[in-house]
């Protein structure tokens, strides 16, 4: 993931081109339009579309929290306001479409759903990157959660060190499955 600027956040590169998705950090989201999801796991509009249709119909998701219209430019030089949906529907998208990108993604998320799950946490190496004053905020945060006759030792923060970098790496065999 990489920051183009204060609202656009590029989440997905293939040999095709960038998508680029809107960023939201008050509502700590990221918008896509029909295009863009379409686009991301390799499926028409009319399927995507479909899919919106029937998680709203079987009340997965509400409407009202998960769509916003944004003005965008068109390649004509006109200005339309556009449907964008938010993460939440991005990911139930993403566990409906029958894709081998989608197959790819579900595969990524069930791990890392996983791993916060059996063992309490999750990395994002790049995110890391982008927000290590928030990121040392939080390893503070987990330290505090220590009792506090326990000092962490040298055994202890390799082997951190070690999870870490399997999550890592994880992360870095996804990204490479959907470049």
């Amino acid at each position: 993931m990489k920051k183009k600027n204060n609202n656009e956040i590029v989440i997905y590169q293939s040999s095709k081109g960038v998508i680029e998705l809107k960023g939201d950090a008050k509502k700590e989201t990221i918008w896509a339009s029909l295009d863009q999801i379409a686009h991301v796991f390799g499926r028409d509009k009319s399927v995507i579309s479909r899919h919106i249709k029937n998680i709203f119909k079987d009340k997965e998701l509400n409407r009202n929290s998960v769509v916003a219209f944004f003005a965008t430019t068109a390649s004509d030089g006109k200005v339309y306001n556009v449907e964008y949906f938010n993460l939440d529907m991005i990911l139930s998208v993403g566990y409906r479409v029958n894709s081998k990108q989608a197959t790819f993604f579900r595969q990524w998320a069930t791990k890392i759903i996983r791993d916060h799950i059996t063992k309490g946490y999750t990395i994002n190496p790049v995110r890391i990157k982008k927000n290590y004053a928030e990121f040392l905020t939080a390893v503070d945060k987990v330290k505090a959660l220590l009792p506090a006759h326990v000092k962490p030792g040298t055994e202890s923060i390799l082997e951190l060190i070690k999870v870490f970098a399997d999550t890592w790496l994880s992360l870095d065999a996804f990204k490479k499955i959907i470049i």
